[in-house]
């Protein structure tokens, strides 16, 4: 008599990054230089605020420019969305639990049916943010 097993199984996450934003003063400004830089066409959509998106394939990452008052330029980087599939309540709790870095920006629905964020400071002082699809 064969006995069949159920294994549980884990989500493989392919790529480090899932998506990504580059904080504009100026959004068309940007959207045009960008235009300009890569030679493609942005494409304008508005999911509760405005934004410009990177052209990618569904199963790719993607990314896009915003204009935002949490976010601005500067040399210190981009803002990078980090997969976190695996559960973004637990590693929201792993964060507060650790005494390090910091939650801010707490959990919150993407508009659109496109998931959940938040955002972290690490220990270095970058603010990342955690995307749970």
């Amino acid at each position: 008599m064969t006995e069949v097993m159920e294994v549980e199984q884990k989500a493989v996450h392919l790529d480090a990054v899932n998506w990504f934003e580059i904080p504009t003063n100026d959004l068309e400004r940007a959207a045009k230089f960008y235009e300009m830089l890569l030679d493609v066409k942005l494409r304008r959509e508005t999911f509760g605020e405005p934004y410009v998106l990177f052209p990618s394939s569904p199963a790719g990452v993607g990314g896009g420019l915003v204009q935002r008052d949490f976010q601005r330029p500067s040399d210190c980087g981009v803002l990078v969305y980090l997969n976190c599939d695996s559960g973004l309540d637990a590693a929201i709790a792993r964060l507060q639990a650790s005494g390090q870095g910091a939650l801010v920006l707490s959990k919150r629905e993407v508009p659109g049916g496109f998931g959940w964020i938040a955002c972290v400071r690490d220990t270095e002082g970058n603010h990342v943010a955690l995307h749970e699809h």
